[in-house]
């Protein structure tokens, strides 16, 4: 696709819009393809010149259509796509498609620019700050790949609960990170967080399913070991998953937040992930652990860990997401989403007040 773009950057193009000065390359680059009937190119160009584009490509195609290739950084992405797809909405069979550019020949010559005071006044204000995060649309799909419930989420659901369950035993904590490391729990949650924030119904079940579907295998599966295998409470990686204390809190909010961040800036969510798997895998073989071995008190303490960590990874994740700006497009399912955003933090900071308390009152007993 790349080699294919470059032999069209030639001078015989007069689409090409060039504003390289303009540009800070501070993501990676986003190549946006889309096809159109032929009479909307030139509203559509008239919209690209208004944006800080890289390159504007075009090509006559079969069946009285237009293929226009739009070459972006990522951070200036959403809010073309937003004008492109009020523009194309009402035209039957527009289609965009997103693209990530893993490198570019030659190399971008980047040059920082400032708004002079003059510019301010005739502008009437200060420009908008840059956004530092990938596309709505982007962090969407990325976010539905990860939540899909099949067998390979179930398979890495059930190896992360036998390592983990086998590391706490023996209490080796690179064990436990190995378990971590392939949970594929950082989805499900980030999830449920862009589904707060947008207030879309049909990706929140998908990833509360998927998530409640997580939990379940892995606190089965480790109850059924926990009633076979010799489990002693008193094991350090065990006890320290008894007990909850307001550092634990802070852990699991950062982790939230660390899970959204890496889906809204590109970075490898694998690593990430990590985090995530730290605030709710060992809790929750811990937990399991200890009921099938009939120690309902100390299981109840990791039950209580648990249940703060999800609540701190999602409240975090959807403060993340605001603080990000993500929005949906429209009006009207931007005022829904405050709604249930709003509902949302309301719920999981009276659930983690009531928590603490209750912390609170188990450490002075």
């Amino acid at each position: 696709m790349l080699t294919r773009l470059l032999r069209r950057c030639t001078p015989r193009n007069d689409a090409i819009v060039s504003n390289l000065e303009q540009i800070q390359n501070t993501m990676p680059n986003r190549l946006i393809e889309i096809y159109i009937p032929a009479d909307s190119e030139t509203p559509l160009k008239e919209i690209l010149k208004e944006h800080s584009c890289i390159g504007v490509w075009s090509e006559r195609i079969a069946e009285g259509k237009v293929h226009i290739q739009v070459l972006v950084p990522a951070e200036e992405s959403e809010p073309i796509l937003d004008r492109l797809e009020k523009r194309l909405s009402n035209i039957e069979g527009f289609r965009i498609v997103i693209l990530p550019v893993e490198a570019l020949i030659p190399r971008l010559e980047v040059t920082k620019t400032e708004t002079t005071k003059e510019e301010e006044l005739a502008n009437g204000k200060k420009p908008p700050p840059k956004s530092t995060r990938i596309s709505r649309e982007e962090l969407y799909a990325d976010i539905n790949d990860a939540i899909n419930l099949n067998t390979g989420f179930i398979a890495l659901v059930m190896l992360s609960t036998i390592v983990a369950a086998f590391g706490l035993l023996r209490d080796n904590v690179a064990v436990i990170i190995g378990a971590m490391v392939i949970a594929p729990l950082l989805g499900p949650n980030v999830g449920l967080s862009l589904a707060t924030t947008l207030g879309d119904m049909s990706l929140a079940k998908k990833a509360f399913k998927a998530n409640i579907t997580g939990v379940l295998i892995a606190l089965v599966m480790s109850v059924i070991m926990g009633f076979f295998l010799r489990v002693n409470p008193e094991i350090h990686e065990i006890a320290s998953r008894t007990q909850v204390s307001l550092g634990d809190i802070a852990v699991a909010l950062a982790s939230g937040s660390a899970g959204a961040l890496a889906f809204t800036t590109g970075a490898s969510a694998m690593l990430v992930g990590v985090m995530v798997a730290v605030a709710l895998l060992p809790p929750l073989v811990a937990l399991g652990l200890l009921l099938g071995s009939g120690y309902y008190g100390p299981a109840f303490g990791a039950f209580l860990l648990l249940l703060t960590n999800l609540i701190c990874v999602n409240l975090s994740g959807v403060v993340t997401f605001l603080v990000q700006g993500v929005r949906p497009l429209t009006w009207w399912e931007a005022g829904r989403a405050k709604k249930a955003t709003l509902r949302a933090i309301v719920i999981w900071i009276s659930l983690l007040a009531a928590l603490v308390v209750l912390i609170l009152l188990s450490q002075r007993g």
